[in-house]
């Protein structure tokens, strides 16, 4: 029934990667943030505009980085792969015991709990931390059991929810383009927030909704021609991402004055369902929102599956039970047991988002936030490498050796800066780095019991 196997057989063509990259980055958040940034802006569609792009840039030069490694091997493993073969052993350890551990389940507990919250409000259920949590993790069993028994159909839901939650974004962004005015939210900028900076807090909200785009690159081995149509899908996503939402955002506050909309709240996105749809806008949206989540949830359970499964293909020296983790269900062509693996640590973190939400431990924050932000300094190490690389000779292009890693650089640095903002900062990245510090130990420990047998 199984088998140890290095490779997978490819399934996933040039769209679904692309599908998978958008319905992981377009989640429930971008349809709530539009008032945040308006408040961090003064009111100023412009400046949101402008937030939005410098936000972009982490993702847009940061795709075009990967796609140079990604052009240079199919190796499974995503971001740990690409740090294994062009950064260092350890390194890739370190940042795999990180993403499997810390990274991949506190942002699928959380998601997968926003699921709950809209499910609740669409049904009009008891909206208790208890209900929300079952249904959460109900939907995320469903994805793991999905996933985890079947490749083809984990796609065909990814690419569903994402034309599903593609839908009112553009419907919202092509009713204020035509029907209201975008030019009148251009008109005011406060040149005394601009003077203070206090608009670059927006990057913070906006960075967030744009987070997932690098956990496509952990099925690397499974997208057909995966060496030109992951690249592809890597800088067509990004576009695509920011391109919709600079739509979206300037079409909602056609329909919506900004004034309004900043005293509304979340609110706004169903005073604007109303004035589009009538009196059962606000639950239209409320099941494009819950579709959009479930996307989200999908894509990253899809790429979580198989972290575990890749790291302990490297050995014993990269990852404990590598023996049991490395073996491939025949059947259906699927790590089975990674999946469980990673399905025990969501339950794990599951009980510690109950338990901080319950007694509310971390205040306006969640168990999520700081590891998306510590992700970004494991990216600029592989832009470095990009840099490297042109520096060898091995990419001709200044454009693509220099100034891309660096505006790749400069767009991590602005998700760093946003995340130090929030007070929890430093306990967030404590457990973060406990990780990484574990793996060095575990790697360190390995390597020389596996040196000293070699010498034997």
């Amino acid at each position: 029934m199984e088998k140890n196997a290095q490779t997978k057989q490819p399934t996933y063509g040039l769209f679904t990667t692309i599908a998978m990259i958008i319905g992981i980055c377009i989640g429930s958040g971008i349809f709530f943030k539009s008032d945040n940034i308006l408040i961090a802006t003064g009111g100023s569609v412009f400046l949101g505009v402008v937030a939005f792009v410098l936000s972009a840039t982490s993702i847009i030069f940061g795709g075009l980085c990967m796609s140079e490694l990604a052009a240079r091997t199919d190796t499974s493993g995503g971001i740990m792969a690409y740090m294994e073969e062009f950064a260092s052993k350890k390194l890739a350890c370190g940042i795999g015991w990180f993403q499997i551990f810390v990274y991949y389940p506190t942002i699928a507990t959380v998601v997968s709990w926003v699921v709950g919250i809209y499910s609740c409000i669409l049904f009009g259920w008891d909206g208790t931390l208890k209900n929300q949590m079952l249904i959460g993790t109900a939907f995320y069993t469903l994805a793991f059991i999905v996933n985890a028994l079947s490749a083809k159909l984990g796609g065909d839901f990814q690419n569903f929810s994402t034309v599903s939650k593609m839908l009112p974004l553009l419907v919202i962004a092509i009713c204020g383009l035509i029907f209201g005015n975008p030019a009148e939210g251009f008109k005011h900028v406060s040149m005394q927030t601009f003077r203070s900076a206090n608009w670059l807090a927006a990057v913070g909200p906006i960075a967030y909704s744009f987070d997932g785009w690098v956990i496509s690159t952990t099925i690397a081995p499974e997208i057909k021609d995966s060496k030109k149509n992951l690249p592809r899908a890597l800088i067509i996503s990004p576009i695509i991402i920011l391109i919709t939402y600079v739509a979206y955002f300037v079409g909602i506050t056609s329909l919506l004055d900004t004034k309004t909309i900043m005293r509304l709240g979340d609110a706004h996105v169903y005073t604007v369902a109303q004035k589009l749809f009538g009196s059962f806008g606000a639950e239209l949206i409320l099941i494009f929102v819950i579709l959009a989540v479930m996307g989200t949830v999908n894509g990253i359970v899809l790429g979580y599956i198989r972290m575990p499964y890749a790291m302990a293909l490297r050995g014993k020296a990269m990852f404990p039970f590598s023996d049991k983790l490395s073996v491939l269900n025949k059947k259906f062509n699927m790590p089975i047991r990674s999946a469980f693996f990673c399905y025990l640590l969501m339950l794990f973190w599951t009980c510690i988002h109950v338990l901080t939400v319950k007694f509310n431990l971390l205040p306006n924050s969640d168990v999520s936030e700081i590891s998306i932000v510590m992700n970004y300094i494991f990216y600029i190490v592989l832009y470095c490498m990009v840099f490297k690389m042109y520096k060898s000779g091995e990419i001709h292009s200044a454009v693509r050796g220099v100034f891309y890693p660096i505006m790749a650089t400069l767009g991590s640095l602005f998700i760093l800066a946003g995340g130090i903002q929030n007070r929890m900062f430093l306990l967030y990245a404590a457990v973060c780095v406990g990780a990484v510090l574990a793996s060095f130990i575990y790697y360190d420990k390995n390597d020389s019991v596996k040196a000293k047998n070699a010498a034997n």
